[in-house]
């Protein structure tokens, strides 16, 4: 019989029976992909072991085991079915250049039917097509012939991860469920019919497989194989589905209690169920190991997943916040095997909290607002939503596109997916303009023909060199030459210039030659295909410039210096946040400029006190330890497997530049990045670094803004001088100017409720006057009167106060409020539904406009203003005619 056994049984067992057979146990790697930043997230256990198969990295032992963390975001529109998921744990045992198919077969088959006890009846294989030894060694291991199936390309041969890599032939072990084949003559393990299941699948790494698909032999053969947690679990526990194992009954047990509804009776209670367990239980992960909600990237494929979890407990009717005690369970069921979820549950549980809460509230509007868009498409016989206003949703108020498109359909209609991508494209080209440190600039024809010349940089090693004019553009136009004061662009052979690119402003300087100078102002790289192709921006300061002319490059250093000084900074910077905040902390974006510089990052909330003292702290302890800066140029592999942060998105060659701060005596150092830009020799150099502000630009995006160097020196004596000044007026020592500016203010905090208070009782004693001028209107008693006042509020106060004194009825009021009039209307709930004329909305809207303006709001109380105060006691009069029915 199958052994009885829990999923943490199970993957227990797993790792124990491969160390057994001298395999290393490795801990997972997160999904976030440390060593490839082409992957948005780690798919496989494959993944950590793809630089040990290529021989770009050595593997701490020959044969590993590991039980991957993955997630796959292929299926999120389908989870909620009975099979999907996007998180997921691979169990896999990993041979480099050891053992091959023959073992692989062996260990894999004593797995199923020795350690398991799967029965071996039950067990089918298939192979790829002309792998005959795979074929015969399955059947050497005891599964007959007519169990085992060869299938092409698509079902048996498994591609790399990601868009290059090692790959090869597969086969994989199926389970079949039931001996009842289905009508169609080639029934087997491929089949859709429910009979099988795939279990297991085991990689024969043979080739290289280039991006552009070819492929070559690997050095040696190696063995990749990956098999699910999930389904492994569900074939132990003889149930018909993952949703039915331990690993996510206790969750939609807990969801189906806050839905109040029980799982298995009702098939969209059941999908809504499983949809909001499995979301729940994938989101800590993606959380702990470092996404934030956002809308690009992985945080948009976070913020996906939450905001459907959220989509579908409505359907349940959960009306209280559920994410965070979902994810409590979630990190107690799954904490002891990814210790990484207890250590992160304070952020997870807040991170969770606040995407809740937004939601929620974009909810609020946004249904509203796309129920009239469908209404309005359906009116008009139509079948598809705009892509502007899928857009609109998105960029306002933070509808996925999926889940609008899943709001629709159940109306019968579709979104013009293709007319809300361009409106996203042009959105980020917009982003991009206005993000550009120099502005956003075309390829000119100029540019064009131009940029196939190459310019070798000097610029991490010099600040002058000689050099030749390769090329020049005035105007967009090629020229041999440019005369003086007209604007230049300027090819050379090679240069000491930075050119603009990772958050730092290109250098400024002089180009000189035999019978001229050029001004530069600005160095840049403007063909994005071309990033050897540098152009220097300038004009001819005297004389004139010509192609060929030998020429002395000189980079202004002062600029150069300044600008180095806040790199740096910002790479102390960004350690400094993972290090108080996290290491979900991760670079969305920065500014390097010679006076400042701006970073902005991944975080949900606005930095404390003690977190920003803590991060200043953690970074000028650096600058005074004036610890070694060291750039070196290393294989990308390399600088990955040491820990360098890499950024998802950007283009990555063979070679990088590895910039290093360390210092702290720990295995892993302080900082470690892959960038181009330039930097400091070491930290002292940089000199105090002082946070100037910082602020929020999005849904889970900070930005810090700071000063170094001489610019820190000139703030910080800036704000003494400031502060000595402020001191003077108060008559105090400089230490003492906060402890007398925070009593001047609570004294002056104290007069103005006192001047409040006194304005309340003066406005509240004109009531008794005011009711001596009600009258009766249709039936209706009626209080419309002018009165004075110096702020709105009081206006709707002294209403209240008639209010309830009137006990029914109707009381307008107005009065001239910094020169411009402002109304107030309140109808007794007594009168309330009665019709239009009894409406305060409607009223108010009536009496504004008499003084030129507009205003609304509930039917029991409402507010305008107008433009014409001489208008204001006609308008007030109005009120009578208005509540005549």
């Amino acid at each position: 019989p199958v052994i009885e056994a829990t999923a943490a049984d199970l993957r227990e067992l797993f790792l124990t029976f491969f160390e057994e057979k001298e395999h290393l146990r490795v801990p997972s790697s997160p999904l976030v992909p440390q060593d490839d930043p082409t992957l948005l997230f780690t798919t496989a256990g494959m993944v950590q072991m793809k630089p040990y198969f290529t021989g770009e990295a050595t593997p701490p032992g020959n044969r590993l085991t590991s039980v991957q963390k993955s997630f796959r975001t292929t299926d999120v529109e389908s989870v909620g079915d009975s099979t999907h998921l996007t998180f997921f744990e691979m169990l896999g045992n990993f041979s480099v250049g050891d053992y091959f198919k023959k073992e692989a077969i062996r260990l894999a088959w004593d797995f199923c039917t020795d350690r398991v006890q799967l029965p071996p009846e039950k067990l089918w294989a298939t192979v790829f097509l002309d792998d005959d030894e795979a074929q015969e060694l399955w059947e050497r291991t005891g599964v007959p012939a007519e169990r085992i199936r060869r299938y092409g390309e698509s079902d048996n041969f498994w591609g790399p991860a990601g868009d290059s890599g090692p790959c090869g032939p597969c086969s994989e072990i199926h389970v079949e469920l039931h001996d009842q084949p289905c009508a169609r003559p080639d029934c087997g393990p491929n089949c859709e019919c429910g009979r099988f299941v795939e279990i297991w699948n085991l990689v024969f790494m043979q080739f290289d497989q280039a991006t552009d698909g070819t492929r070559t032999p690997l050095s040696s053969t190696n063995i990749d194989t990956g098999m699910g947690l999930e389904r492994l679990t569900a074939v132990v526990q003889g149930v018909g589905s993952v949703y039915e194992t331990d690993l996510f009954i206790p969750l939609i047990d807990r969801v189906a209690k806050l839905a109040a509804k029980p799982f298995g009776r009702d098939a969209d209670t059941d999908r809504a169920l499983r949809a909001v367990a499995e979301h729940s239980r994938a989101a800590p992960f993606l959380i702990a190991d470092g996404v934030v909600p956002g809308n690009e990237g992985r945080g948009y494929v976070l913020r996906r997943v939450l905001r459907r979890a959220i989509r579908f407990s409505k359907r349940l009717d959960i009306s209280d916040p559920f994410l965070a005690p979902m994810a409590t369970h979630v990190i107690d069921q799954m904490g002891n095997a990814y210790p990484e979820l207890i250590a992160a549950k304070d952020h997870i549980l807040l991170t969770v909290s606040s995407e809740e809460e937004r939601f929620d509230q974009a909810l609020a509007v946004g249904n509203a607002l796309l129920e009239d868009v469908v209404a309005k498409v359906l009116e008009e016989g139509g079948e598809i939503v705009s892509g502007e206003h899928a857009f609109r949703l998105y960029d306002t108020y933070g509808f996925p596109i999926e889940l609008t498109e899943e709001l629709v359909a159940e109306q019968g209609i579709s979104v013009d997916r293709e007319g809300f991508d361009r409106a996203m494209a042009l959105q980020r080209d917009r982003g991009r303009a206005a993000g550009g440190f120099s502005g956003a600039r075309e390829v000119s024809e100029a540019h064009r023909a131009l940029s196939s010349l190459r310019t070798r940089s000097l610029a991490h090693d010099a600040t002058s060199a000689a050099s030749s004019i390769a090329g020049l553009a005035v105007g967009g136009a090629m020229v041999a030459s440019a005369a003086e004061l007209q604007e230049v662009e300027i090819v050379t052979a090679e240069t000491p210039f930075y050119a603009e690119g990772g958050g730092q402003v290109g250098d400024l300087g002089t180009i000189a030659g035999p019978n001229g100078t050029v001004r530069i102002r600005d160095t840049q790289r403007p063909v994005p295909d071309a990033p050897d192709f540098v152009v220097h921006i300038g004009f001819v300061e005297r004389g004139t410039i010509a192609v060929g002319d030998t020429v002395q490059m000189e980079v202004e250093s002062g600029h150069r210096a300044d600008t180095t000084r806040h790199h740096t900074a910002t790479h102390l910077l960004h350690a400094a946040l993972r290090a108080v905040l996290g290491p979900h902390v991760r670079q969305a974006g920065s500014l390097v400029a010679p006076d400042h510089l701006r970073f902005d990052f991944s975080h949900n909330l606005a930095l404390n006190q003690a977190e920003a003292a803590a991060i200043t702290k953690a970074v000028n302890s650096r600058v005074l330890k004036n610890i070694a800066v060291q750039s070196r140029v290393v294989p990308i592999q390399e600088a990955l497997s040491k820990g360098a942060l890499a950024f998802f998105g950007d283009k990555y060659g063979e070679m990088v530049r590895a910039v290093e701060i360390d210092g702290s005596g720990d295995d892993v150092p302080f900082s470690l990045e892959l960038c181009g830009g330039t930097h400091v020799h070491a930290t002292g150099e940089v000199g105090f670094v002082y946070v100037t502000s910082e602020s929020s630009i999005g849904s889970g995006m900070r930005r810090v803004e700071a000063v170094a160097g001489s610019a820190a020196d000139e703030l910080i004596s800036t704000r003494l001088t400031v502060l000595d000044r402020v001191a003077q007026q108060l008559g105090v020592a400089p230490d003492e100017v906060a402890e007398r500016a925070a009593a001047q203010l609570q004294e002056a905090d104290r007069a103005r409720k006192r001047v409040e208070t006194l304005e309340l009782e003066l406005a509240t004693s004109q009531t008794s006057v005011l009711l001596d001028a009600v009258e009766t209107v249709a039936g209706v008693a009626l209080l419309a009167a002018r009165v004075d006042v110096p702020k709105a509020d009081l206006l709707r106060d002294i209403t209240d106060e008639l209010r309830e004194q009137m006990g029914s009825g109707v009381i307008v009021l107005g009065s001239v409020i910094n020169n411009r009039p402002s109304f107030v209307c309140a109808v007794t709930p007594d009168l309330i539904g009665r019709g239009a004329p009894y409406h305060a909305g409607n009223i108010i809207k009536g009496i504004a406009a008499v003084a030129g303006g507009g205003g609304g709001g509930r039917a029991e109380l409402a507010t305008a203003g107008g433009r014409d105060p001489t208008r204001l006691d006609a308008a007030i009069a109005a009120a009578r005619g208005l509540i005549t029915p």
